[in-house]
């Protein structure tokens, strides 16, 4: 009776710890790490012309946005194709591993132009949903 109890308790302690282990993992969905630094004239910008923007549009729920200051690449979880060196750099990730890179900050029309070209290499029907939207109106 007792070495059934004692099984149930190492089941339980087993599902919980394997539970701890996946939510400590980093997602493997695609994302945007954007990677800056205190004072970086560039980043502000981009706060400025697009960040308040861009947790409202369509590129945002295919690529949410995650901030990481330059000196933090080890701790991205990814596989960086190089290290980053200038800010703001932003890096599409898909499935943990880099897929494209926009290395600073020009203006919103550079940016959207260029994230756009990354998004639709992730997901091509994306291209095709954002014409027929724009044919709708």
């Amino acid at each position: 009776m007792y070495h059934m109890f004692i099984k149930s308790i190492i089941k339980i302690a087993l599902v919980v710890a394997t539970w701890n282990v996946a939510a400590a993992l980093p997602a493997r969905a695609s994302e945007l790490i954007m990677f800056e630094q205190a004072g970086c004239t560039y980043c502000q910008r981009w706060d400025r012309e697009v960040g308040s923007l861009y947790e409202k549009t369509a590129e945002a729920h295919m690529l949410p946005l995650r901030r990481l200051h330059i000196r933090e690449q080890s701790q991205a979880g990814i596989a960086l194709t190089a290290p980053v060196r200038y800010t703001p750099t932003f890096v599409i990730v898909d499935n943990g591993r880099e897929v494209g890179r926009i290395t600073g900050y020009i203006n919103d029309d550079a940016f959207w132009g260029l994230l756009g070209t990354y998004v639709t290499k992730i997901a091509p029907e994306f291209q095709r949903s954002k014409l027929e939207r724009s044919s709708k109106i």
